[in-house]
């Protein structure tokens, strides 16, 4: 299974209303800060609010707030909000699709994969994903001098 950009926008807009807790962010604001289209946004918007992720604040400060503590919202439930099933082959979902269910020589491979895949996405909070953000962000913060090359007389 591919995560589509579905999954992908959904993860990095609730990191984009994460960092910013103590607001109510607007959709807007979103977009233009993760370069994603504002529509599109609005309708991932709405499955994650349905899904209990996100909240909307009416008002002249309105937009959106986490609707639960990063700490408690797993990429794996948000992947599966956004997506659907994340098995790599339709027979993990439905045994019935496939005459080879139960004597397949692969069929243990995807399940290993199925379930790595979600150990992964599991054990990942949106805090993590938050605070990976950060450290990216402070990573960009430092500047430094760029190395001059050997050739051009640096020292070794």
């Amino acid at each position: 299974m591919w995560v589509s950009t579905k999954a992908q926008y959904g993860l990095r807009a609730l990191v984009e209303i994460g960092l910013r807790q103590a607001q109510a962010v607007p959709l807007k604001d979103v977009a233009e800060a993760q370069g994603i289209s504002q529509h599109y946004l609005e309708q991932i918007a709405a499955q994650l609010r349905r899904a209990g992720f996100i909240r909307s604040v009416r008002g002249a400060r309105g937009g959106y707030k986490l609707g639960r503590p990063s700490e408690k919202i797993n990429a794996l439930e948000v992947v599966e909000a956004l997506e659907g099933s994340l098995a790599p082959v339709v027979c993990l979902d439905d045994p019935e699709s496939c005459w080879q269910t139960g004597h397949c020589s692969t069929e243990n491979l995807w399940k290993r994969v199925d379930e790595a895949m979600r150990e992964v996405l599991r054990n990942t909070t949106l805090k993590d994903l938050i605070e990976e953000r950060r450290l990216i962000e402070s990573r960009k913060l430092v500047q430094l001098e760029p190395a001059v090359p050997l050739a051009q007389g640096g020292s070794p």
